[in-house]
């Protein structure tokens, strides 16, 4: 599936940017105008980007969030059947694990370029697993493991979040202790979750709430050819932009595709209901596929409109269909029963044979999600100008403003494709961006006020001291780039660039009053330092303690 970026070059397609170094900017902190979605991710990248190429650490993080799913699903499935590796829990393993990586969720979300939502993705069954590890009574490697993995999958605002519910959910299980598992769940989720409450707690979410909170209908769950909403969620599809779709997706058989995962998911259901420990992730799996069905319709998405212009906070919720990854873990238990159903109706049948045709169907039915999702998840590599333009500006950092004047970018080297400017994390100063978005010609506006009046100025032809008193210091034209330039020409004409090439012109202009510093830079750096915290002592906890128990059982034996 990630043969394509395994090479040398960077992640670039749509929302996806890896560059080969980030810095700890104020929009790496969620202290841009912007909601603050992608924190800590961008801070993450920004230190580890320092000691390891940040092309590399995407496809690393990429990869190991798939894994992840795939190797996580097999352990739930384990974990909940407490199942020694017969041929009918072996068998069903290999199911959970090919349905958790090769689904239309994971190709979708490739396609938008959404690797860390993937990686959090993959901590799912490694969080279902260890709070029923905890309710069963545990030992300390079990606390740190949970820390980790709500740590790993809240390296996105989301992440988490799916993390959270699906901790919770698992709580609910009968038997076993309840509070000190939901204790444990909720402040570390609290702990990892402080960059993006501080940083929201201090305006972004204020920003929000006055560009109106747009968008819930252009992101709304999509329906899918002769599947309708709510089919298309159930067969883990549906993702509001349709060009970021496999081809396998948009004809009829997306429905056999369709009906080939949920009969597998139907065939184990009953059984799988028999598991005490797997009935609350069944019932999420069933509210994961409707809440998305019923949000996607004219009610609401009014209601939820409503909602976010009053509470900006749910505007997480404005991508409807990313909520169905809840579902994977119960769908993952669910099919690991259909080796062992089908053999104990039909004799005959060999549960490996039952397991080998599921999983054969599995990928049978998705086949473009191979190399790629068919190649269209690629290396691409920067012209050499970028690398001399972040050289330039970062030797003496001052707010860029950039044309064309479109946020996302059509670069002929990196695919037909539409992508994030990568300019922004390129370089260690403020690239001034308007957040807006264009989907099939309606505009969703963006929080970036200060970006937005900066842009007018270069549409409207104003002279580089319009551009210094408003406080740009470089400006940047992305020739490769198709995008609006209104009357930027008259500014630019009489400006030398310092640095021209076939793909982009660099600018500096007389530098005027900027942003002051933010006060709350220092809160910021301390909440990510908190999430690093979780996620470290986590790590090394759950590792440490593993090792004195390997120990143990060695000298016991």
């Amino acid at each position: 599936m990630c043969a394509p970026l395994l090479g040398a070059g960077y992640l670039l397609l749509r929302d996806a940017v890896s560059t080969p170094r980030s810095w700890l900017t104020d929009a790496a902190l969620g202290l841009s105008e912007s909601a603050a979605r992608a924190v800590p991710q961008d801070f993450a990248v920004a230190l580890a980007s320092g000691f390891l190429d940040g092309g590399v650490l995407v496809t690393v993080l990429l990869v190991a969030g798939l894994w992840l799913a795939g190797w996580g699903a097999a352990r739930l499935v384990a974990t909940v059947a407490g199942a020694v590796m017969s041929g009918a829990a072996a068998g069903g393993q290999l199911l959970a694990a090919t349905l958790a990586v090769w689904n239309p969720y994971v190709a979708e979300r490739l396609l938008q370029g959404h690797w860390s939502l993937l990686l959090g993705y993959g901590c799912l069954p490694w969080v279902a697993l260890t709070v029923l590890r905890l309710r069963g009574g545990a030992g300390g490697r079990d606390w740190f493991a949970l820390a980790f993995w709500i740590a790993l999958a809240g390296l996105t605002p989301t992440g988490l979040l799916l993390a959270a519910v699906v901790g919770g959910v698992c709580l609910l299980a009968p038997g076993g202790r309840r509070w000190p598992g939901a204790a444990a769940l909720l402040g570390l989720s609290v702990a990892a979750a402080l960059p993006w409450l501080v940083a929201s707690a201090g305006g972004s979410l204020g920003a929000y709430r006055a560009s109106g909170a747009p968008g819930f209908d252009a992101f709304a769950a999509r329906a899918e050819p002769g599947l309708g909403t709510l089919g298309s969620l159930a067969g883990l599809a549906g993702i509001w932009n349709s060009d970021a779709v496999p081809p396998s997706r948009v004809g009829w058989f997306a429905t056999v595709a369709t009906i080939v995962l949920v009969a597998l998911v139907l065939t184990g259901l009953r059984a799988a209901w028999r598991r005490p420990a797997a009935r609350p992730l069944l019932v999420l799996a069933a509210v994961a596929v409707l809440a998305p069905a019923l949000a996607a319709t004219g009610v609401g998405r009014a209601l939820l409109q409503a909602g976010a212009e009053s509470f900006g906070g749910l505007g997480v919720l404005r991508d409807g269909q990313k909520w169905v990854a809840l579902a994977m873990p119960g769908y993952a238990l669910a099919v690991a029963e259909v080796p062992g159903v089908l053999a104990a109706r039909w004799p005959r049948l060999r549960p490996a044979a039952v397991s080998a045709v599921g999983v054969a169907l599995l990928i049978a039915t998705l086949p473009d999600l191979v190399f790629g999702v068919g190649g269209r998840v690629h290396a691409v590599h920067y012209p050499p100008g970028f690398a001399a333009v972040a050289a330039r500006i970062n030797a003496d950092p001052a707010p860029v403003a950039v044309l064309p004047a479109d946020g996302m970018r059509r670069f002929g080297w990196a695919g037909p494709a539409p992508v994030l400017d990568p300019l922004p994390r390129w370089v260690a100063a403020e690239v001034l961006s308007t957040g807006d978005l264009t989907i099939a010609g309606q505009t969703i506006a963006g929080e970036g006020d200060r970006a937005r009046a900066v842009q007018r100025l270069l549409l409207d032809g104003a002279d580089a001291a319009q551009l210094s008193r408003a406080g740009v210091g470089w400006l940047v034209l992305e020739a490769g780039s198709a995008g609006e330039l209104g009357a930027s020409a008259r500014t630019l004409a009489p400006l030398t660039p310092v640095y021209a090439d076939d793909e982009l012109r660099l600018y500096r202009l007389a530098e005027g009053p900027g942003p002051a510093p933010s006060p709350r830079r220092p809160a910021l750096i301390a909440a990510h330092l908190s999430w690093l915290a979780v996620l470290l002592v986590g790590g090394a906890g759950a590792v440490a303690a593993g090792l004195r128990r390997r120990r143990r059982d060695a000298d016991r034996r």
